[in-house]
């Protein structure tokens, strides 16, 4: 299923959607999340517990590795956001050159409690923005707004 996307800004909307299709099908379509931003400051990604998601059947649990991935977008799209900052009001070829860039450099993930709930939030918030690299923090609460993870993730700044 394609990432659903609800971000502020119709300019931001036509570049999120049309880096989507350009990246779908995809690893991201498994997770199968929303990008819900509503300003500029942080990437948050919504998803749902699903079957295929689940790591520990016994106790109904997210998969560290699921985590870790959304954890892990939640950062770039927080660059993204930076980035896009940076290029609104050019040509979407010259848009989609400078986002298209963005890859992770290191992540570092602490896993706080087990991830138990129903519904998900990250969210990703720039640390430090340099000419070469981005550095971003990240969140995961459970729908009782429960901390479930944290991490840093390092990130090429194009």
């Amino acid at each position: 299923m394609p990432i659903r996307i609800k971000v502020k800004g119709e300019e931001l909307q036509t570049v999120s959607e049309h880096f989507a299709k350009l990246a779908s099908p995809s690893f991201n379509d498994v997770l199968n999340f929303s990008i819900e931003s509503q300003t500029l400051e942080e990437g948050t990604l919504k998803f749902d517990l699903r079957e295929e998601l689940i790591g520990n059947p016994i106790f109904r649990t997210l998969h560290g590795g699921v985590i870790s991935a959304i954890l892990d977008i939640a950062g770039a799209h927080a660059v993204y956001l930076h980035i896009f900052k940076q290029v609104r009001g050019k040509t979407i070829e010259k848009q989609m050159e400078r986002l298209g860039r963005i890859s992770t450099i290191d992540l570092r993930i602490d896993y706080i409690r087990p991830g138990k709930g129903k519904h998900f939030t990250a969210t990703g918030t720039i640390l430090r923005v340099g000419s070469k690299i981005a550095v971003s923090r990240m969140e995961l609460h459970n729908e009782a707004d429960v901390l479930i993870a944290v991490g840093t993730g390092t990130y090429t700044v194009p």
